[in-house]
């Protein structure tokens, strides 16, 4: 992007009633933001959802003070800019409506085709869950993922620090601008981080972390990873929303499971008993659901009187799958009209019979 590119974009994302999904919608019909803020009327009009008043809004817009003093800090402190258009931006963030039409970045932000794991979970982490976040990334290693967390207290500082020590790439997604970090204390990881990923934040310089920010924040956690893990949470908190987020999003969701004692395993065991999320003990969990063995194994041909052995229910399934090439498990279960409860367990059994396999998303296919 030019510098006026972000200029207008910043203009246009600042005025008031205007959020990511507004501007995304106004800037695919007009081009870019400074046709959105230069176009007539009679131009707006014309586009779907645009009243009145927002249209009053934006031809009377004064942001432009504010966004010039804005992209003066993004110039000074040479940040990188991630426009929703290009394709620097984070592939999975991009397929997220609600992703933000700006990201700002410091560090190398190697996010580009790499396999993405977001951790999340309580500022009160245990040892239990320091153990498992060293386990987990000690194994999945090899695959050179890169860590995604929120920096702050407990299981993302752990996740990032954890991530470093084993020579992994991690970005921290912050809930306020690029010219502070929170908490204070954390600082001192900032040029290691920076060195082996960075940051990543939609807030601008004037914005400080503030409660509503961090529920924000964790939609970028969870959009840019192809996969989240909750390792511990209490029944509500910043992690379950992650968690919920990332369903919306259609990611698959692995939760820690623990004692039904203690606190901060409720989180988990709530998302794994409402189908949430899948249970989690170790790094081949995520490699095969998400099937990221790098070892191509070779498998038998599947000769087609196999499947005569079928239940009616799995024929259906089958059928639908290899008149579709691939499909959700939520689309199976609305086109087969079967609940998802018996999907996901017919699904299984066909994956143990080498009938189908498991893709990223919650996608599936006939072998």
């Amino acid at each position: 992007m030019t510098q006026e590119d972000i200029l207008y974009t910043l203009a246009l994302t600042k005025i008031d009633g205007i959020g990511d999904i507004t501007a995304k919608k106004l800037i695919n019909h007009l081009g870019n933001a400074k046709n959105v803020l230069e176009s007539p009327k009679k131009q707006l009009q014309k586009i779907d959802g645009i009243g009145e008043i927002l249209i009053e809004k934006i031809k009377k817009a004064n942001t432009f003070k504010e966004a010039e003093q804005e992209l003066k800090f993004i110039v000074s402190e040479q940040l990188k800019c991630f426009y929703y258009q290009n394709h620097d931006y984070p592939e999975l963030l991009k397929q997220c409506i609600d992703a933000p039409v700006l990201l700002f970045g410091s560090g190398l932000l190697p996010f580009q085709d790499r396999k993405i794991i977001s951790i999340v979970g309580t500022r009160n982490m245990t040892p239990y869950g320091r153990d498992m976040i060293r386990q987990l990334l000690e194994d999945i290693a090899p695959l050179d993922p890169l860590i995604v967390s929120g920096f702050a207290y407990g299981v993302d500082i752990t996740a990032h620090s954890t991530a470093l020590d084993l020579g992994l790439d991690t970005i921290g997604v912050l809930a306020h601008g690029l010219n502070q970090i929170y908490p204070k204390s954390h600082k001192k990881y900032i040029s290691k981080v920076e060195a082996k990923g960075g940051f990543l934040t939609e807030f601008w310089s004037t914005s400080n972390p503030d409660k509503e920010n961090f529920v924000k924040r964790n939609r970028i956690v969870a959009g840019m990873s192809h996969t989240t893990v909750v390792v511990e949470s209490a029944e509500k908190g910043g992690s379950i929303i992650t968690a919920y987020l990332a369903n919306d999003y259609n990611r698959e969701v692995f939760a820690v499971p623990g004692r039904i004692t203690d606190k901060y395993s409720a989180g988990c065991l709530q998302l794994i008993k409402t189908q949430r999320a899948l249970p989690i003990t170790q790094a081949a969990d995520i490699i095969y659901h998400l099937n990221w063995d790098l070892k191509p194994k070779t498998k038998a041909a599947i000769q087609p009187q196999l499947f005569l052995d079928l239940d009616p229910d799995e024929e259906k399934i089958i059928n639908l799958l290899q008149s579709k090439g691939k499909e959700l498990m939520d689309e199976i279960a609305i086109t087969c009209d079967l609940p998802i409860f018996k999907v996901s367990s017919i699904l299984l059994d066909l994956e143990l019979k080498g009938l189908i396999r498991p893709l990223p998303g919650k996608w599936f296919e006939v072998v």
